[in-house]
């Protein structure tokens, strides 16, 4: 998931342990005391922009010693810990609790508590910097100190401005009847307390965002919430009174589901220029907090049972910033959906303003998909016919713009933008099976497989609007590229599928997860269809907690690599949702319960990604140490787990719903109350072990059909 305005490369580390804090588009990261250590990818960030790159807490000169941190809200968290012992002490009697706001900026109340019966005077100081640094200057290793940011001490306050970026903080404390001792350097907020026996002394910091000249206040002040947080609160609380309400026999499931809920309500991004739009959703804590195209799309397929209103108000959005012009260095063109929107202030770039960028090569056919799915759930039906021919826009670019030769191709436009385009974009993604990579222009599989969907959607738009013309059309399409797929992809000799098509047009010849995506779409012929869920079972690709990208024979194959060798939950997710539509049950359960033990592993929350030894060698997943978490399709997996373990395949515009559960041994009993299907809700109940399911409250003219949905013969489901 790199970003496109960024050089290549992958994430700074931001240390283990850390704890994320997100509230809309600002975050903050530190280590678990609430320290901000300089040298790091910890910060706090707004826009885009690391506000403040250092913020250590010392008393007396010593740091805080971590105890424990209380989560409470995504926003809001409090770090206990106590100070050294003070000369003549055997242990600590200063209790140091930092509790801490993060939202437009960030407010934190510290508050001393003195455990001993005589007063405790102390030294409690503030190391305070900011480098005003681009979110990718830190993400891409590329820091260093902005010549021009001045820092100035103002009465109980220190400024820290850019004047290059017009950005910077002002960082302002008080403490009732404490003086801040004159500031010698100017990077420091100095207290002299004085903690009375059995008694606390309480500072209030507040760090204020400085964009274009201006400074404001963040969301949280003086222990008030600001208007802005204040409404976030409410939505969040919303939110989840209006989610399924999810009951198992399964105790790892039931925290699994409920953190996964938890990090999506915390990812949502509301537009404030339309606030009656349903949310977005972002990408991924700390890189990745804004919508991107494709990372957005999938993670509302993938939540779409637990909240279509993600689908639609991504749909919404990305419709909005749709491609009108051909722009060379932002890559956008007529109809394409774009890949990701920023809002910082680069060194060459002072906009403040969201900048859409769009080499992304499978955005515009996700579009078109997921619109298709939330027809067949029944939702948001009067919508259809607004976003319907910003779909057939997409669908024109993909003709116009990037077919060529019959598939659809990527190749980026300038030095500046990435260079693969599809979701494994790091420079080195995708390679031959020797591990020489691949240079585009690039024709991926999963990207065809795409395409192949959004045709066979929109056939299906087509027929149920009585367009012939149109509905023929398409399904012409679909069929023609699935065949030229399936001759041109298909490596005989080997029994699985090419990763692409290089610039000469010859296969691209890695065994990768790439194909397991094709099962997802439907593009594999079923006479293949075998082959491909038996290679990706194998043990050179299924660890025993997921599927890895690439083979562990390949020449590329690093377990822990970015893209080559490691596994990625949203990607195994897709690829046993493919075995499951193929009707390969058993190993699509083994991927399901694999994933879900590396959950409970990671504390209930699946990462963006994991190392990918084997299950065999190490018997719990080990971290990718620069992996986004929370990570909005990671988050969204445990939510297409259970449909895919239920086997829930609605179809409301045919009054049909297929509904046959296939739990697996050691999963547990289900319930859901209140699944959202056509305007209303459902429950649903089924045992482990057992076929049988019970439904209630299906929408009138809506029929259960407890059986799996079987596919036309050519793969498409009709």
């Amino acid at each position: 998931m790199t970003s496109g305005w960024t050089f290549e490369g992958q994430p700074s580390a931001i240390g283990g342990g850390a704890m994320t804090l997100v509230a809309g588009g600002s975050f903050c990261v530190s280590a678990r005391n609430g320290d901000i250590l300089p040298g790091s990818a910890q910060g706090i960030y707004y826009a885009d922009t690391r506000l403040l790159s250092q913020w250590e807490l010392r008393v007396d000169d010593g740091p805080v010693e971590e105890l424990q941190v209380l989560a409470g809200e995504p926003y809001h968290a409090t770090f206990v810990g106590r100070a050294a012992p003070r000369p003549g002490q055997a242990e600590s009697t200063l209790l140091v609790v930092r509790d801490r706001y993060v939202g437009g900026g960030l407010s934190e109340e510290i508050t001393i508590r003195n455990m001993s019966h005589e007063p405790a005077g102390c030294m409690v100081t503030l190391h305070v910097g900011s480098d005003v640094c681009d979110l990718f200057e830190v993400k891409t290793h590329r820091v260093h100190w902005v010549a021009d940011v001045t820092t100035a001490a103002e009465e109980r306050s220190l400024r820290m401005f850019s004047i290059s970026k017009g950005r910077g903080v002002r960082v302002a404390a008080k403490a009732d009847g404490t003086p801040i001792l004159p500031v010698v350097n100017p990077r420091l907020l100095v207290f002299r307390a004085v903690v009375p026996p059995r008694g606390e002394w309480t500072a209030d910091v507040q760090v204020n965002p400085i964009i274009e000249g201006a400074e404001t206040e963040p969301w949280y002040s003086g222990k008030r919430l600001s208007p802005a947080l204040a409404e976030r609160a409410g939505r969040l609380f919303e939110w989840r009174r209006r989610l399924p309400e999810v009951t198992t026999t399964n105790v790892s499931l039931a925290g699994i589901l409920r953190q996964a809920f938890d990090d999506l309500g915390a990812l949502r991004l509301f537009d404030p220029e339309h606030p009656e739009l349903p949310p977005t959703v972002a990408a991924g804590a700390p890189w990745f907090m804004t919508l991107f195209g494709r990372d957005s799309l999938l993670t509302s397929w993938l939540a779409l049972p637990l909240d279509p209103d993600l689908a639609y108000g991504t749909l919404c959005r990305l419709a909005d910033l749709q491609g009108t012009k051909v722009d060379q260095l932002s890559e956008e063109e007529p109809g394409k959906i774009m890949h990701e929107l920023r809002y910082g202030a680069r060194q060459d770039d002072t906009t403040t303003g969201g900048r859409a960028y769009y080499g992304s090569v499978d955005a515009s056919p996700l579009f078109v998909i997921l619109l298709g799915e939330l027809r067949r759930w029944g939702l948001h039906r009067e919508s259809i016919e607004r976003l319907l021919p910003h779909a057939d826009a997409a669908l024109e670019w993909i003709e116009r713009y990037g077919m060529r030769d019959g598939f659809l191709w990527y190749r980026r436009k300038t030095d500046q933008g990435l260079l693969n385009q599809g979701w494994k974009d790091s420079f080195d993604g995708i390679n031959y099976a020797d591990g020489v990579i691949a240079r585009p222009p690039v024709a991926l599989a999963e990207a065809q497989g795409y395409v192949y969907a959004a045709y066979v959607a929109r056939h299906y738009f087509a027929r149920e609007a009585g367009d012939t013309e149109t509905e023929r059309r398409y399904r012409d399409r679909a069929a023609e590229l699935r065949a030229r797929f399936n001759e041109r992809f298909w490596l005989p000799d080997r029994g699985y599928f090419a990763v692409g098509l290089d610039h000469e047009g010859r296969p691209i010849d890695a065994l990768a997860s790439n194909m397991g995506h094709c099962l997802w779409s439907g593009i594999v012929d079923r006479d293949k269809a075998a082959a491909v869920a038996a290679h990706l079972l194998s043990p050179r690709m299924f660890t025993g907690f997921g599927v890895r990208t690439l083979a562990s024979d390949m020449g590329a194959y690093n377990p822990m690599s970015y893209h080559n060798g490691s596994v990625w939950p949203h990607d195994s997710a897709l690829t046993a949702a493919g075995l499951m539509r193929y009707g390969f049950v058993e190993e699509a359960q083994r991927i399901a319960m694999g994933l879900l033990d590396a959950a409970r592993a990671f504390g209930d929350r699946l990462p963006e990604l994991f190392c990918g030894f084997d299950r065999g060698e190490f018997d719990v997943p080990v971290p990718y140490p620069t992996s986004c978490s929370p990570q909005a399709w990671a988050s969204a997996t445990p939510v297409q787990l259970v449909r895919l373990l239920l086997r829930i395949d609605p179809w409301v515009p045919s009054g049909k719903v297929w509904i046959a559960p296939v739990l697996p041994e050691g999963f547990g009993d289900l319930r859901i109350s209140g699944m959202p299907l056509a305007g209303t809700r459902v429950d649903l109940e089924a045992r482990e072990g057992s076929g049988a399911v019970r439904v209630c409250g299906l929408p009138e003219g809506v029929r259960l059909i407890p059986e799996p949905r079987p596919p036309s013969r050519s793969g498409a489901r009709s």
